[in-house]
């Protein structure tokens, strides 16, 4: 089993950064292929930013690709995302996933593709 705890959400003003970590415990991030996926108000869970396991490889949503990196500290077993840019239209509790397996190729993740979730951090995007 893999625990996920969200932490860093918070306030920020457009055009601003924060930076969002989710610990891993249960077992080694290495070998966890993680994601951030956020919720809107009355939205669907939509896909933010993945990294695989397998070779380090990083996928985007073209929403926030050039302005959102993953990233991720094995020493620390936890993965990042910077947010930089920020938009009100980032606004969304973001959750963090994991999954034991290698991510597709040639298409974004899906929700589906995790196996494993944390509870969420609300982050709030003021215009």
């Amino acid at each position: 089993q893999v625990q996920l705890v969200e932490s860093g959400g918070g306030l920020v003003q457009a055009g601003g950064s924060l930076r969002l970590s989710c610990a891993a415990s249960g077992r080694t991030v290495s070998r966890l292929s993680m994601g951030w996926f956020r919720q809107a108000p009355g939205k669907e869970r939509e896909f933010a930013a993945a990294i695989s396991w397998t070779d380090g490889s990083t996928y985007y949503a073209d929403s926030v690709k050039g302005r959102f990196t993953i990233s991720r500290d094995n020493a620390k077993i936890t993965v990042y995302l910077h947010m930089n840019n920020a938009k009100p239209e980032d606004t969304a509790v973001y959750y963090c996933a994991a999954s034991p397996h290698a991510l597709a190729t040639g298409r974004e993740p899906r929700y589906y593709d995790f196996n494993y979730w944390g509870q969420g951090t609300q982050v709030t995007v003021s215009s």
